[in-house]
């Protein structure tokens, strides 16, 4: 059984409403991560992609930070592996 990705977003943020309305579309299950409010969840973020801007994905070793959903995708085409695992490809 995979794990489920997380996603770490901050509130308000239009991106993430965008990551999260994507995901949804696609019958993709996150685990969403406020990083406002949870201070573990910011420095999670931080450790693995040095730095803290937001959406933030994390599936195994796929990490994608600051993405637009355009960006997303370019990211998961290198990963074909990942990207049949979250039911796109």
């Amino acid at each position: 059984m995979n794990p489920i990705p997380l996603l770490y977003i901050k509130p308000g943020c239009p991106w993430c409403s965008e990551a999260q309305t994507f995901f949804g579309l696609h019958g993709i299950q996150v685990d969403v991560k406020d990083v406002i409010s949870n201070q573990g969840a910011r420095k999670r973020m931080f450790k693995i992609s040095s730095q803290s801007l937001t959406p933030t994905f994390e599936y195994k070793d796929f990490v994608v930070a600051d993405f637009s959903i355009n960006e997303f995708i370019d990211a998961l085409e290198q990963r074909p592996d990942i990207k049949s695992e979250l039911g796109l490809g």
